[in-house]
Order: structure tokens, then sequence, then C-alpha cells
């Protein structure tokens, strides 16, 4: 008992013991959180680099509502390998951002927000494969631009007033002189309101890899805005960008733009065909805005584009028939400049096409129109003159003629603008010269005068 006592005072003596002497514990490291860096906001695909040069270039306008059934990105997919079979290398898409629901008509050029995607089209992603597949086939993608204004519930709206413009109430107001009651109009004297714009203009630069712009209403816009803009955007690495502007100012070109939209010659191409106008309106057109644009610029020359074809009518109805149509088309390709094709023309669509609503156009009407898109873009293809070549007209009221040379290339072409059969007399610069049929191959010799059908055109090389 004696001993159990010791060995219980020894044992607490031996804890008391330990319990007094103080171990030394290290000072805690203390570790900063990691520093998280937002990836770039960047496509994970490569800068396109078939860009084509402006002289060079074929366009094409998509209505994402009325391509397909599904009115979707998706549905534009089949039809790329029969876009390009037009000779196009530059993909329009018309607006394809969220649509505003306060004052709405349901028009895409009523933005509420300019970096998202129209959930109607699809995603990010789907807009993304769409652009991939397209530049595997050498097409660029532009994507149609609002500058000039946005939506009633745009957020820029509830948080920056003073983006907008303001009547002397303080009211902000929808674009002066316009019967757009569906938008509000930014105010281009704001500075932070224009590097919002810009910014966003880039983010789909870098996260969609689109190839640039066509730009809505340039004409409603500042100039110094589309110098800032444009000058930002070519400063991006690796990139060569497209931009178009809606418009028709001269100046247009100064700011960066390479082309602007040649209302003027198609305009009179149509006075010929329904009014009886002068077969050489076209050419003094061409003269006309050639010489007040800079060396390398050019015009966008259309038959029908989405507002022709919403607001006025068919190129079927605007040229008197599908006969017309072609014909107003080839003096519109072959003349000068950057030739627009409108979905749906190519298989010459009898109706007009709405951008409000769907109204899915039918690819298998008039196969042969389409076939002769082709034939008509493939020869042009192949001919520089009829891209970068001196023009010379030869005058007649009813058929339009003139001829483009280059360097080792001349064409001769020759279009009856009217409904009934007509004969181009030969004038003594061309008499007795020897040429071979465009399309056929055939020898042509021009010693006596030409008969052409109604609305035929004949195209002859030397």
């Amino acid at each position: 008992m004696l001993r159990s006592l010791l060995y219980s005072l020894l044992f607490i003596h031996c804890m008391i013991a330990f319990s007094c002497k103080k171990e030394k514990i290290p000072t805690p490291i203390v570790v900063a959180p990691p520093v998280v860096v937002a990836p770039p906001v960047v496509s994970p695909d490569a800068p396109f680099t078939d860009i084509p040069n402006t002289s060079d270039m074929v366009m094409y306008e998509i209505n994402e509502r009325a391509f397909s059934v599904s009115g979707n990105f998706a549905g534009i997919l089949p039809r790329l390998d029969s876009i390009k079979a037009l000779g196009v290398n530059t993909i329009w898409l018309m607006p394809i951002h969220p649509i505003g629901k306060t004052k709405t008509v349901n028009s895409p050029y009523c933005i509420t927000n300019f970096q998202e995607v129209n959930a109607e089209y699809g995603t990010l992603d789907d807009l993304k494969n769409l652009v991939r597949e397209a530049h595997k086939r050498k097409m660029a993608v532009i994507l149609d631009w609002v500058a000039n204004h946005t939506s009633w519930d745009c957020p820029w709206l509830q948080q920056n007033k003073s983006w907008y413009t303001q009547d002397a109430s303080g009211n902000v107001i929808n674009p002066a002189g316009t019967n757009w009651q569906d938008v509000a109009d930014l105010n281009f004297s704001n500075a932070e309101m224009r590097l919002e714009m810009i910014k966003s203009l880039k983010y789909w630069i870098e996260k969609a890899n689109i190839d640039g712009y066509r730009c809505d209403a340039a004409d409603y816009v500042p100039f110094d805005f589309w110098k800032q803009a444009i000058d930002s955007l070519n400063k991006i690495p690796n990139r060569k960008l497209i931009f178009l502007a809606e418009g028709s100012r001269s100046n247009h070109f100064d700011a960066g733009f390479q082309m602007n939209f040649s209302w003027n010659f198609f305009t009179k191409n149509k006075n010929i065909f329904r009014s009886g106008h002068h077969a050489e309106g076209c050419y003094d057109i061409h003269l006309n805005e050639y010489s007040s644009i800079p060396v390398g610029s050019h015009k966008l020359r259309f038959t029908s584009n989405h507002d022709e074809s919403a607001w006025d009518n068919t190129p079927l109805v605007l040229f008197n028939s599908i006969e017309g149509s072609m014909a107003a088309f080839v003096i519109s390709a072959y003349m000068g400049g950057v030739p627009l094709i409108y979905n749906g023309q190519e298989v010459a669509c009898p109706k007009k096409l709405p951008f409000f609503t769907k109204s899915p156009i039918d690819w298998t009407t008039n196969s042969t129109i389409f076939a002769e898109y082709k034939k008509i873009m493939a020869f042009r293809a192949v001919h520089a003159a009829l891209r970068t070549g001196d023009l010379e007209s030869f005058t007649d009221s009813d058929i339009s003629v003139f001829k483009r040379k280059s360097a080792n290339d001349e064409v001769l072409v020759l279009v009856n603008t009217r409904n009934e059969a007509k004969d181009f007399t030969i004038p003594s610069t061309l008499e007795n010269s020897i040429w071979r049929d465009g399309f056929d191959n055939a020898t042509v010799n021009l010693n006596k005068p030409v008969s052409l059908k109604p609305y035929e055109y004949r195209v002859f090389v030397k």
C-alpha cells in the first residue's frame, strides 16, 4: 500500500513537471490567397487569314428569320456550301443581339444588350460554330452593328441616362428625323458611352472570331466616332478587318470604312428597267461615285437587300420579271464595286421577306436560276477585268454596253434592259473585232449588229 502511494505521488510530480515545461510553438506561416486572373476573352480559333481584298469581295446577306425553317444559326449550316458555290467570300449576318420588349415591333435593329446573343438564334457556341464552319470554306463573317440607338429597355438607359440624346425637358428621344419609335437615340458627345460601344465591338472579334462589321445607319453616327472605333479595332493584333458603312457620306472612307452603300446605282438601275431611263445611266452613276471616293475604296452594289425586300419588293417585281432581275444583276455585278446577294434572290424567291417575323425561304424553287447565278459569278471570279479593269461605255438608249480591260484581260458586256428584242449597232471602235462568247466559248465576229432577246445579256472575252 505504501509502495502504491509512493508511485502515485511520483506520477503526479512528473505530470506537474511536464505540464509546467513550455514547448516552443512555431509561428504559423500566413499564405496569401492566389491572385485569380480572368482569362482573356478570346476565341480558341486563330484569326481568319483569308480575308479577301475589297476588289475581290462577293458579299452575301443572311436574314436569320428567313433563311431556314428553324430561323437560327444552326439552320444556316446546311447551305454554307451553296453560298460558297455562288463565289461568296464574305457573309453578312443581320443583327444577332437580344431584341427590346418596350415599344417593340420585334425588329433585330432594336438591341437590348450588345454583348449577348439573341436566344431565338441560338447560343454563343452556335455562333462560334457557324463562324468556324464559314472560315473552313474560306468565307469571312461580318456582323450587323447598330451604333446609333438601343432599345428603350436597354440597361444602358436605366443606368446612364446621359448616354442618350435628350430634349429640352430632359426626355430621351428617338432618332431625330425618323419614325423609329421603338428605339432610343444615343448621345455621341458622351465619351463613356463611346468607349463602352468600342468595348462591345471588340468583344465579338475576340470572343466569336468574327471578321468585321456592316454598320447600320452609318450616316446618323458622327465621323469622329467611326474614326475612333475603327482605329481602335484595327489595333487588335493579327487581324485584317472588314468595315462596310450603310450610308453614303464620302468621309466614311476617311474614317476607315472600305465600302459604303451604292443606293444611287441601285435606284438608277431600277429606273432603267421600270421607267425606261437611258441604259447608260448606271455608267454615269458609277463614274460619279468612284470619282468622289479614295482609290482602293468601293461601293456595295445590289439588286436586293433586307430593306428593299421587306419594304419595297422582290427583284422579280423591281426589275419586271425573273429575266429582268438577272439582267439587272449582271450590270450590278460586272460594272464595278462589291456585289451583294441577298438570301433568296439566287432562287428567285417570289415573296417579300420580312425581318420582324419568320418567313422561311423555299430553297427548292428555281434551281435553273441558282445555276445562272453561279455561272455569272464564276465568270466574274476568273476575269480580273470585271473586278479591277478600266471601264469604257458605249452609248445606247436601251442596251447597257460596257467594256472592262486590265493588263491581260478584256471583257465586253451587253445587257438588254427592255422587255423586247433590241439590236446593238457596233461602233467603229469595235467593228470587225474578234471575241469569244464568255459562256459557251463560241467565236464572235462583231461585223454586224448584235441582236438581243428581251432582257438577254451577252458577255464576250477578247
